[in-house]
């Protein structure tokens, strides 16, 4: 039909205008969270694209099941709006035949919300952890940036270099600022990666001078060096126990049953199906009446939708603590929403019939009322 057709074109021009918005504020906010973490030493200034990469990955299945709701929602409330819908149920049609169309564009959508929970949010969630990982494994000094103060891993130094060597090994002009019971100052013209017999990691200061001195008092020690050595870690830092719930593969969380993992099972599997069922939901959300505005209508709608996703998060933490089971959990809040989808789709559907609710109210209240007037 040629209002289906409109109704899909209309669709797929609004779900383009809500995924552009939705997308580049969800960037934005990511990239400047990522900035913030290359400028704090959490991660590499070079890895700073792929991260953000990966990071877009994770939020797309949010964002495009987002999208969706929101796209039908607003096409569905204009029509009311407009009055088209009026058009559209005089001539003999119901509210349950935009299903067809609004799936139409939606199915495509639940597929990709699917692929990319199942299988591509894990990977970028296990590739951020390997980046993450390769920065933290490389020394303290070879991951200050030059001119510029930098905290150590450990965060009871401090360094500044004035440069630093090809080899990302060595250093020139470097100055330490160790905190402790007496804090210390040490400068030096070069300064290489080195370790102790005993494996500790050290830092080797050539040429320098160290000034030490207790907090509170004025007693300072000077202590000129030609070689110093900086103990930097007892011991490499174990960083393999990267692989978490989210990082793991929708296979291996099948695979391992424990509670963490069939937490993360529950999110990844929900978003697919949150996605065809909010499509539903905003058929007969939708509804506005022209005289009063939308304005409250799509606040309940929004409102409804942010319910449904933090109900996920919360029987997802039920599923950690071993409190409900994944299938109990799963089957509950999803039949829950198919059913109320169904029950607000026939209450908008039979608007007119005899035997719907709000007739039934009207006629009890003017029996009401005639029996009241009789009596007196």
């Amino acid at each position: 039909m040629i209002f289906q057709r409109a109704i899909r074109r209309e669709l797929l021009n609004t779900v383009g205008a809500v995924f552009t918005i939705l997308f580049t504020i969800v960037m934005t906010v990511i990239l400047i969270r990522i900035l913030g973490d290359a400028a704090a030493g959490k991660i590499a200034p070079t890895d700073v694209a792929a991260m953000l990469g990966f990071a877009s990955l994770g939020y797309l299945p949010v964002i495009i099941s987002l999208t969706a709701f929101i796209a039908v929602l607003m096409v569905v409330s204009r029509s009311y709006q407009d009055s088209e819908m009026v058009v559209w149920l005089a001539s003999g049609l119901s509210l349950r035949q935009w299903v067809g169309p609004v799936l139409g564009v939606g199915m495509p959508m639940v597929v990709i919300t699917a692929v990319l929970s199942i299988w591509l949010t894990p990977w970028a969630n296990r590739s951020s952890a390997e980046y993450k990982e390769r920065f933290q494994k490389r020394e303290d000094v070879a991951r200050v940036s030059p001119g510029k103060f930098q905290e150590s891993a450990s965060g009871d130094k401090m360094f500044f270099v004035e440069g630093v060597a090809n080899d990302l090994s060595k250093v020139r002009n470097i100055f330490v600022r160790e905190a402790g019971q007496r804090d210390s100052v040490v400068s030096a013209e070069e300064g290489a990666i080195g370790f102790s017999d005993r494996g500790e990691k050290t830092l080797q200061l050539f040429q320098g001078r160290r000034y030490e001195g207790a907090p509170g008092t004025q007693e300072i020690r000077v202590v000129e060096f030609e070689r110093y050595s900086l103990l930097l870690s007892q011991n490499e830092r174990d960083f393999g126990n990267t692989t978490t719930a989210r990082a793991l593969s929708t296979v291996q969380l099948i695979e391992q049953p424990t509670p963490p993992n069939l937490s993360e099972l529950m999110w990844r599997i929900s978003i697919p199906v949150m996605c065809l069922l909010q499509i539903f939901l905003a058929i007969p959300l939708g509804f506005v009446n022209p005289r009063r505005g939308r304005a409250l209508n799509l606040s309940i709608a929004l409102l409804l939708a942010i319910t449904y996703s933090n109900m996920v998060g919360v029987l997802q933490g039920s599923i950690a603590t071993g409190r409900m089971s994944l299938a109990t959990a799963y089957g509950a809040l999803h039949l829950s929403v198919f059913l109320l989808s169904l029950l607000l789709l026939y209450w908008r559907d039979n608007t007119n019939s005899r035997w719907h609710p709000a007739r039934l109210l009207g006629s009890i209240r003017h029996l009401i009322a005639s029996s009241g007037g009789a009596s007196a």
